[in-house]
């Protein structure tokens, strides 16, 4: 039986299947549901610097850029809170105890501490379906979060990138439609 289980969450598509699950299972449990998102540069909207050398090219636009980014990442920042503050007023909809934390760091080191600091019976994470180089070149959240998590790892699978099976769901989803 699950006490209190973590649910990692980020804007993919199988973050929100994690999430959904997690609630489903923190449901059936009565359990606690602990949100977790960690700021990271593989988001989506991540605010980035202009070209490296800019200040020395344009030294008066130094501060322009470093009040630029720092606006950039407060709306980033803020984007993502909503985001878990949402998801939590959804699962409090549903009778389920929840909070939410929003880290930045390394994604899976964070999500294994705050999973061990909360001392959760379950983490549930999407997991996107990088394959080859480019699980080897961004690395892979869930994989590091399987091997050295302190509880039991549920993982969501979501849409591959070129698989037969996500062909097909779109292909069907256009009939549909």
């Amino acid at each position: 039986m699950f006490n209190k289980i973590l649910a990692a969450i980020d804007a993919s598509d199988s973050s929100k299947k994690a999430f959904e699950e997690a609630l489903s299972l923190a449901k059936l449990n009565n359990a606690q549901l602990m949100l977790v998102h960690v700021l990271s540069p593989l988001d989506e909207g991540y605010p980035t610097l202009m070209f490296p050398g800019a200040a020395d090219v344009y030294p008066n636009l130094y501060d322009e850029i470093i009040k630029s980014y720092k606006s950039q990442w407060e709306e980033f920042e803020e984007q993502n809170l909503n985001m878990l503050r949402s998801l939590s007023a959804e699962a409090s909809k549903e009778g389920i105890t929840v909070e939410f934390s929003q880290n930045t760091g390394d994604a899976g080191k964070t999500i294994c501490n705050v999973a061990s600091s909360w001392r959760a019976d379950l983490i549930v994470i999407g997991r996107r379906g990088h394959r080859g180089l480019s699980e080897l070149l961004l690395g892979s959240v869930s994989n590091y979060v399987i091997h050295h998590a302190s509880c039991s790892v549920l993982t969501i699978q979501g849409t591959m990138l070129g698989s037969v099976e996500a062909s097909q769901n779109e292909a069907h989803a256009a009939v549909v439609r």
